[in-house]
């Protein structure tokens, strides 16, 4: 295992309900990189990223996740996992009751931030990186889903996460947003030197940004860069 592995998994498998939907998972995530999930419905995508934040248990093999032996995770540690980790889903997720400004301060305040100066700092700094400054003051409803999803990247950077994991970020949003949310992920990545993860089904989107594949397929997760076919794939 590197030092610089955010995510290493050896001999790994990833289960549901005690079933095996993945095995003999070897695979490491190294600090600011980036790489792609493929694989066709079912394959085991969700519940492999899902094992990553510790939604499901690991029991098979070594799993460590931001420092984190997922053999070894209690109940009542997970929520410091999760503060090493942003997650950015297809369903944006925000509260629909709040503006833009409530919904980043309520994780701030979930997570352990008090003073005021800061928090409020902090929540200028992501709105403004994902470029959605003076936004604050908005609802949910009042932003295409692009811009709802690119809160949703705030609100992932916003405790300065070692890796992000996305699970089809894209799924509802027209090509060229998805494009526009893509640029932004790969640049977050780059800026902020955070690991990411991105499920996707979109070929297009990784032809037009290639970067490490990582593909779901008959019970294995295989390492591969090679593009021919994709489509047929994901």
């Amino acid at each position: 295992m590197s030092s610089t592995s955010i995510i290493y998994l050896q001999n790994a498998e990833i289960s549901i309900h005690d079933m095996a939907v993945l095995r003999n998972v070897n695979f490491s995530l190294e600090m600011g990189s980036f790489a792609y999930l493929i694989g066709k419905t079912g394959s085991g995508k969700t519940t492999f990223l899902k094992t990553l934040y510790a939604d499901r248990p690991l029991k098979v093999g070594t799993g460590i996740v931001a420092d984190f032996d997922l053999t070894k995770m209690h109940y009542k540690n997970v929520h410091l996992l999760r503060r090493k980790i942003g997650m950015v889903f297809q369903d944006f997720n925000l509260l629909s009751d709040r503006n833009v400004e409530e919904n980043l301060k309520f994780v701030l305040k979930a997570t352990g931030w008090k003073d005021k100066f800061l928090i409020d700092s902090r929540i200028d700094e992501v709105l403004d990186q994902v470029g959605m400054a003076n936004t604050g003051h908005k609802m949910p409803h009042e932003l295409s889903g692009g811009e709802q999803q690119k809160i949703v990247i705030a609100r992932a950077l916003i405790n300065y996460p070692v890796l992000i994991l996305a699970d089809e970020p894209t799924g509802n949003l027209d090509p060229e947003t998805s494009f526009e949310i893509l640029n932004l992920l790969m640049s977050t990545s780059q800026k902020n030197n955070v690991a990411i993860l991105m499920a996707t089904h979109d070929h297009r989107l990784i032809a037009s940004h290639p970067a490490r594949i990582m593909e779901c397929k008959h019970g294995q997760l295989l390492d591969t860069h090679h593009l021919p076919n994709l489509a047929k794939s994901i």
